[in-house]
């Protein structure tokens, strides 16, 4: 077995210290994952906080300056959304905000990317939002275009949906050939089919439907000539270590069967991640543990 990276997601700002207290709180929570070994620090791309987490009045921030901060704050975690919503941004932007990411960071950036599902916070706040047919459409389109773009191609795009006249990306990014893009979500006919075509690394969940979803994205990427071994597959999941170290076997034992399904890498919220020790034991006990699978 190859060993499981670990990365922390963080989808919960609603932090005792309060907004106040926020920034350098969350200035040390980056600090302290970059220091202990976590490969990856993620963020939401939401406006409001989602139902499974808490009402949407819940602090949340926005992903790319939040990004950006987390950026100035550490110095070796590689920085992501899981996942941008496809809807929120032309695809233009994004790929600007990316690079952008990219470069201050030196070489750090990711793009996570899906098809957007939260209507609730796009109607609230005036974005657009079509029909999910629609969605899978730009999302395909934007895979498209934040490749060439990536690449330094200044063609004219004259897509379906977007049109960019002069798509000049400068500075272009550090990470070459690209920032690493990640597709999110485990629809059969599209979204793994994009990942199979367009993606370097997918994320899904670790239900007992994941042996499937796996099955089915080989089958995709045999359609479309493309080595499923060269697709990084992650999943989203909560590392309840305690603050006692307690529950550290049972996110061992987890890592062990995803390992096993050729997962390479997780990324998970950590409870009260602000008190600092959850993540001091994930660096001391689970990190290399979970390296050594």
């Amino acid at each position: 077995m190859v060993g499981v990276r670990i990365g922390l997601q963080i989808p919960d700002f609603t932090w005792p210290g309060g907004p106040q207290r926020l920034g350098a709180d969350l200035a040390a929570v980056a600090r302290t994952a970059d220091d202990v070994g976590f490969e990856f620090v993620s963020v939401m791309d939401h406006f409001f906080q989602i139902g499974m987490i808490g009402p949407p009045e819940l602090e949340m921030l926005e992903a790319y300056t939040t990004l950006g901060y987390l950026a100035a704050h550490t110095s070796r975690a590689r920085l992501v959304t899981l996942v941008t919503g496809v809807a929120y941004r032309h695809p233009g932007i994004l790929a600007k905000q990316v690079t952008t990411l990219d470069v201050l960071s030196g070489g750090r950036a990711w793009l996570g990317i899906g098809a957007a599902w939260n209507e609730e916070e796009a109607r609230g706040l005036g974005v657009p939002f079509p029909p999910v047919a629609e969605r899978f459409e730009r999302l395909e389109e934007t895979l498209r275009i934040v490749h060439q773009m990536f690449h330094g191609s200044e063609a004219p795009i004259d897509g379906q949906h977007y049109r960019l006249e002069r798509p000049i990306n400068s500075p272009a990014p550090l990470t070459k050939p690209h920032p690493p893009i990640m597709i999110g979500g485990m629809g059969e006919r599209k979204t793994l089919r994009l990942v199979a075509r367009y993606a370097d690394a997918c994320n899904l969940f670790p239900t007992p439907e994941l042996p499937r979803k796996l099955e089915v994205l080989r089958e995709h990427c045999e359609a479309a000539g493309r080595d499923y071994d060269s697709i990084m597959k992650t999943c989203t999941s909560r590392f309840e270590v305690g603050e006692d170290g307690s529950g550290v076997d049972a996110v061992l034992g987890q890592m062990q069967w995803l390992a096993g399904l050729g997962i390479e890498a997780v990324f998970g919220g950590v409870k009260d991640v602000w008190k600092i020790k959850p993540l001091e034991i994930m660096g001391r006990e689970v990190i290399p543990a979970a390296a050594a699978l």
